[in-house]
């Protein structure tokens, strides 16, 4: 009959469709915002990160009268922190001294490990002692890089010693410089540059690149 060949078909309405579809738009929508939340967060992460070892390598120039990691009388004054044994002095010229721009993101062996190891003894920086590695392991970044004190004074020409971010994304970078500087990356005190196997140059001389 005609009744049961209509019962027998079935399938949404147009009206079930837009319900479904609105329903799809909110999870994704909601996902993406998720998403872009989660990218904020590390950003502004990073800028307090920032803030907070520029405002201890600051504590702790004022407090021993060298900075970190090229403080010469580090040994002297920790003399059993690290895993027992001394901390490691530095050479007491006004600069740090690794060898190279990758250097300044591994630590040990270099004044760019020091600086994190007289940090964290100072009490100016969390992190763990208990063997000479790990006392000089730099911090992490939210982006799954990290954190480097160090270089030269003319390092990136800045006429300090500066401190490094390595590989954050292109957007986080530029919000970064917007956020605590002047939204330039070869201009102000935050500045962009391509990694390098031996000491970077200033920025105006590298070629741009999508991650910094």
């Amino acid at each position: 009959s005609k009744r049961s060949i209509r019962g027998g078909q079935g399938g949404f309405t147009l009206v079930e469709i837009a319900i479904v579809l609105v329903i799809i738009g909110l999870l994704l929508g909601g996902v993406l915002k998720g998403q872009e939340l989660i990218e904020q967060s590390k950003i502004k992460r990073v800028v307090n990160d920032f803030n907070n070892v520029s405002a201890a390598i600051m504590t702790y120039q004022d407090r021993y009268r060298y900075l970190p990691g090229d403080d010469p009388n580090a040994a002297a004054r920790w003399p059993t922190a690290v895993a027992g044994g001394p901390a490691t002095s530095g050479s007491g010229n006004g600069t740090l001294a690794p060898a190279t721009l990758a250097q300044v993101f591994t630590g040990g062996g270099n004044e760019s490990g020091n600086a994190w190891q007289h940090l964290r003894l100072a009490g100016l920086v969390t992190g763990d002692v208990s063997t000479a590695a790990r006392s000089q392991t730099p911090e992490q970044t939210p982006f799954g890089s990290n954190y480097g004190i160090g270089l030269g004074a003319t390092a990136m020409g800045f006429g300090v010693v500066p401190a490094f971010c390595a590989s954050l994304p292109a957007k986080a970078a530029e919000q970064l410089d917007r956020q605590l500087d002047d939204g330039n990356p070869q201009t102000g005190n935050i500045r962009a540059n391509a990694p390098s196997a031996t000491m970077n140059t200033a920025p105006a001389a590298a070629v741009a690149t999508t991650n910094v």
